[in-house]
């Protein structure tokens, strides 16, 4: 399903291209893992970051700055700017969003102090709720579509570890027009050695990450083993392969445009990645966080729901971890999300 929003005038796009040959000023928010990477490595390049972030790891940040173990090189920025509260940081000409998928609509209440008139809003969430979210708390103009693939977590405040999966990045204008700012941006990425795009069709970008995370996320947390494990065991490469049917089942159905060959290239995709990953829903599950459950497997079976097409896999999966989801958010007297019939 694609929103379709008004587009900036000619002059004003000028404009903002002619801003963007300074340094931009970036404001991350949520700085944990993919939000500390990413956000890490444009600063590196001398973009003015500036991490939101909270906690014992924003104390960390603002003592002792902020340390990044990678495949693709080390990095310690000894000094970085990092607050909780967005009030102080004003105005900024980008904002990587880099929470969880279920804290989006919260978040964006909240960053609002951020958002100037020009400024363009990137959700870095697994899922596809996250752009039209962020349009309805912050406004149309604002919104983007993004998603980013990278394995990494957070070892200790300050401290993060990418231990997996080439790092990149894709973000588009909702209506899929060519934007120059967000071309503006992708060159700083690309600077910074984070491969980054600007697709023909951000929908299906969205769509082609989401098919494969809620397929290797909910495999995985139900069976508590890493990625190489479920794609070798004959039982779970079904289960794999019947919830990426099923979610392009649900893609087709929405008119979203992924190609029929979607479901055996994800899967040629899955064989490619190291064995150890461990995606980050299955990780929080494991730990007992509150996790992506909801915008993830529970997303597939509201859709399928909602567009009469059945996802039992994804419904089981859903069905199986919502007891632990629910302690983990210390809500289980509460009604969950989807009500079957």
């Amino acid at each position: 399903m694609t929103l379709v929003f008004p587009p900036p005038s000619t002059a004003r796009a000028a404009r903002l291209h002619f801003r963007y040959n300074r340094a931009m000023r970036i404001a991350v928010y949520g700085s944990g893992a993919v939000g500390g990477y990413f956000g890490a490595r444009l600063a590196q390049t001398g973009q003015e970051v500036i991490f939101i972030a909270r906690g014992e790891h924003l104390q960390a940040m603002q003592t002792s700055g902020l340390r990044i173990d990678s495949l693709n090189g080390d990095l310690h920025l000894e000094q970085v700017r990092a607050s909780d509260d967005p009030r102080r940081v004003g105005e900024v000409d980008f904002i990587l969003v880099g929470v969880k998928a279920w804290q989006v609509p919260e978040a964006a209440l909240a960053m609002r102090p951020l958002v100037g008139q020009d400024t363009l809003v990137i959700p870095l969430q697994n899922g596809v709720d996250a752009p039209a979210q962020l349009a309805a708390a912050l406004g149309s103009q604002h919104a983007t579509g993004g998603l980013c693939q990278i394995s990494v977590y957070r070892a200790a405040p300050g401290y993060l570890r990418h231990v997996g999966i080439e790092p990149r990045i894709v973000f588009g204008d909702l209506n899929n027009r060519p934007s120059q700012r967000l071309e503006d941006l992708r060159q700083a990425f690309e600077q910074a050695a984070v491969t980054a795009s600007v697709p023909d069709d951000i929908h299906a970008a969205l769509w082609r990450k989401f098919l494969f995370i809620a397929a290797v996320s909910g495999v995985g947390a139900v069976t508590r083993l890493p990625v190489g494990a479920i794609r070798s065991i004959p039982e779970t490469r079904q289960m794999l392969e019947q919830a990426l049917r099923e979610t392009y089942a649900v893609a087709r159905r929405r008119k979203i445009a992924l190609d029929e060959g979607i479901v055996a290239a994800t899967l040629s995709a899955i064989d490619g990645i190291a064995p150890d990953v461990i995606p980050s829903m299955q990780r929080d599950i494991q730990e007992g966080h509150p996790s992506e459950l909801g915008s993830q497997n529970g997303a597939v079976v509201r859709m399928g729901l909602e567009s009469g097409i059945p996802t039992p896999t994804h419904a089981f999966i859903y069905a199986s971890l919502l007891p632990q989801e629910l302690i983990a958010r210390r809500d289980l007297l509460d009604t969950p999300a989807i009500n079957y019939p």
